[in-house]
């Protein structure tokens, strides 16, 4: 009488995970092939590679369960058949479950959004490298730029970017202190973003650091190949902290060729300015933080560039349309200007991949449950 024994085994299954490795370089290697003439490969959303973590895991849901799956025959006995090797077919039997695995591999790769810049994509770029020093101390409340000092500053500086094409520009904020708030960039969008999420009290605005303000912009034009370096200073006050002073400062521009163009906002002096109000009646604005028009011209002087008052917002606009009129161009290889979107090899791959399975599943490859 025949008894029932298990068919099957339980071993891992090499043969298949050999193959995925033999096929997953063959991908690999192709892809390599197309990006061969990329200087620089990056992911924009290097968080997405967390997915692929998903290849294993299909590996043992489509490979390694299946093969430890064990089904209940009545046989008088399988010695026989245990003792048999395995054939090339039965080796490669999962090849379309293997696909897919690959497939699931490259669409995480793809969602990453892998990007490159290429050697023949580098091109000629008219421009100049400006570092934008904002003042965000407590005293650019004061609303006699409207709405106040700080908000009118940071909608000339915004027009003043998107008027900009091929310019790399910085955004350096100070008062107490003096930090980077973005770095020279092309990018105008994620510069007029973070200029956009400036207000008071981001840092500590007790004092105003001019001359840490200036460092700190050198220190970003440093290692420029730009002809051109400009800063533009922004404050409302006199330097009353930091470890640099400004004229210390100014020198360190003259030295490295930077011109800097001050812009001192409202007021030029304690007795205040004359403006008009909402009813057209001309009224005196008091300036109540100490002020220093002399060091800001001093400054601008020493490095070449100029120095601007802005007493409201109109005179604001004018200045920043003079200090473009005094920027020289210069031309710079920037190799950053034509970024590259590389996904759509990995999601073209996958596709195949998949729909190459799909026609295998329809061949002998197919599988019962």
């Amino acid at each position: 009488m025949g008894k029932t024994e298990r068919s099957g085994s339980a071993a891992f299954p090499k043969a298949e995970l050999l193959l995925l490795l033999l096929l997953g370089a063959l991908v690999a290697a192709g892809l390599y092939l197309h990006f061969s003439d990329a200087t620089t490969f990056t992911f924009a959303r290097p968080w997405a590679l967390l997915l692929l973590s998903a290849a294993p895991l299909t590996f043992y849901t489509l490979i390694v369960s299946r093969h430890r799956r064990t089904a209940s025959l009545r046989f008088s006995s399988i010695a026989a058949l245990a003792r048999l090797r395995r054939g090339l077919f039965s080796r490669i039997a999962a090849l379309p479950a293997i696909l897919e695995i690959l497939a699931v591999t490259l669409i995480a790769l793809a969602l990453a959004q892998p990007q490159t810049r290429n050697r023949e994509n580098t091109v000629e770029v008219e421009g100049i490298d400006i570092v934008l020093a904002l003042d965000l101390s407590g005293s650019m409340r004061a609303s006699d730029l409207r709405p106040n000092r700080l908000e009118a500053a940071k909608k000339v500086i915004d027009e003043f970017i998107s008027r900009r094409s091929g310019d790399r520009i910085g955004l350096v904020v100070f008062a107490r202190e003096a930090y980077t708030h973005c770095p020279l960039t092309l990018d105008y969008g994620v510069l007029r973003t973070m200029l956009g999420e400036l207000n008071l009290g981001l840092i500590d605005g007790a004092a105003t650091a001019i001359g840490n303000a200036l460092g700190v912009s050198l220190a970003r034009l440093r290692n420029s190949d730009a002809k051109s370096r400009v800063v533009i200073l922004l404050t409302d006050g006199e330097n009353n902290a930091g470890n640099v002073t400004p004229r210390q400062a100014a020198r360190y521009a003259a030295a490295m060729k930077i011109k800097v163009f001050t812009v001192l906002m409202g007021p030029s002096s304690s007795s205040g300015a004359i403006q008009r109000d909402a009813f057209g009646r001309r009224i005196r604005i008091l300036r109540q933080h100490p002020v220093n028009p002399k060091l800001l011209r001093e400054i601008a002087e020493q490095t070449g560039g100029q120095s601007f008052l802005a007493t409201d917002r109109e005179a604001l606009e004018q200045n920043f349309q003079r200090i473009l009129d005094e920027l020289d161009k210069s031309t710079r290889r920037d190799v950053g200007a034509r970024l590259e979107q590389a996904y759509r090899p990995f999601v073209i791959t996958a596709l195949g991949l998949v729909l190459l399975a799909i026609a295998l599943r329809l061949t002998r490859f197919r599988q019962l449950p």
